[in-house]
């Protein structure tokens, strides 16, 4: 017998978007949008904020998180954005049960039938926490960081295993981060790939000599970073491959703490006028700025599945990166790029190869084989939490 009432799931997002942070977890508000929009589905987003003790929390940097509302309807979703204490770099234990207790408090009165958590941590304990609170199954979702870095650290491992090992039901981004889980003793048995989508009527192919003219880009050959201007991304290598690239322009999208640290080797090469850094890029200027690209470079140390990677291809543009994450669920063929060691040497190599042999835009975003759709995707993760259910 059906059930005479809709799926209620509350969902935990600590990456999601607001009007302080418009880009910020823009895939997780896409993702639980194509969930919402699925038949018999009641969906409460709770996106808590963290903000330092007072009165480090009256701090300018935070004027903008205070003044969130607490409740709003963001984008046709229902959101409610309860306060906890963050304590930046040395509170990370502590975070997911103080989540929780934000959580519950926000939701007082409110009745669920499933907890849905959208990154493994700090939201993956938190979920446990709450829906142990209110005798529910919960499920939680792996990205990325969340388990190559928190999985792995003293501080927060024994929180990701437990949460793994009690859940009703995980996911994760790509097959290889099923393994990553796995490795760390999450049984893989209670894993789904749930792969990320894409909105092909913003990312397409497009000319790139009208995309560039339209970024005020010159004619020179360029590739292209989109993402955080960290250590961990790996940008310097890609600045210290330009030598070997004469001719060739790095343009950076993002920002980031190591920021000054690339303009100083970009300064030390001599490649100041090749180097561009743009910084934070708005989410629908993305589309242009991948069809202007060549290739889109990002040989970083860890990633789950980029949402990057699955832009830049549906906008034809091949991907030279590092094998991290699902690099080779995605780099299926030259066509689609290449996937390198994380040399500046190779990463050149790689450039040079794609640059004298450049594969055309529709063979690119061909090589997704529709596999990145947001349908689909709300489609399984509907399907999944009833599951999780017992629906």
């Amino acid at each position: 017998m059906p059930s005479a009432h809709p799926l209620r799931v509350l969902s935990i997002a600590t990456l999601f978007p607001d009007a302080a942070r418009p880009n910020f977890g823009l895939f997780v508000e896409k993702s639980l949008r194509a969930l919402a929009a699925q038949p018999g589905i009641a969906l409460t987003i709770v996106a808590p904020v963290g903000l330092p003790p007072f009165p480090l929390s009256l701090h300018k940097r935070y004027r903008a998180l205070r003044a969130l509302p607490r409740t709003e309807s963001w984008n046709g979703l229902t959101v409610l954005r309860p306060r906890f204490t963050l304590i930046p770099q040395i509170g990370a234990k502590s975070n997911p049960a103080k989540v929780a207790r934000a959580v519950l408090a926000a939701i007082k009165g409110r009745e669920f039938d499933i907890v849905d958590a959208q990154f493994f941590y700090p939201d993956g304990p938190a979920a446990m926490r709450v829906a142990d609170a209110l005798g529910l199954p919960f499920s939680a979702k792996a990205r990325g960081a969340d388990i190559s870095h928190f999985g792995h650290v003293r501080a927060t491992r024994a929180q990701v295993i437990e949460a793994g090992l009690k859940a009703a039901g995980l996911l994760a981004v790509s097959a290889a981060m099923r393994g990553d889980m796995a490795a760390i003793g999450i049984d893989p048995a209670k894993i789904a790939v749930h792969y990320t989508g894409i909105d092909t009527a913003r990312f397409h192919p497009g000319d790139r000599t009208t995309a560039r003219a339209a970024l005020g880009m010159d004619s020179a050959k360029a590739i292209l970073s989109v993402g955080a201007l960290i250590p961990r991304k790996g940008q310097a290598l890609v600045i210290e491959a330009l030598p070997a690239l004469p001719g060739v322009h790095y343009w950076l999208a993002g920002a980031g703490e190591a920021e000054g640290a690339y303009r100083a080797l970009a300064a030390r090469l001599g490649l100041e006028s090749r180097v561009h850094f743009m910084g934070p890029v708005a989410n629908a200027d993305l589309p242009e700025l991948y069809r202007a690209a060549d290739a889109v470079v990002m040989p970083s140390v860890s990633e789950g599945l980029a949402n990057a990677w699955v832009e830049a291809l549906a906008c034809g543009t091949p991907i030279i990166i590092s094998d991290a994450g699902g690099a080779a669920e995605l780099v299926t063929s030259p066509v689609a790029g290449r996937i390198v060691d994380r040399t500046p040497a190779a990463i050149a190599e790689a450039v040079q190869a794609l640059l004298a042999a450049a594969p055309s835009p529709a063979d690119v975003a061909a090589s997704l084989g529709g596999r990145f759709d947001w349908d689909r995707n709300g489609l399984e993760l509907a399907a999944h939490l009833r599951r999780c259910a017992g629906r």
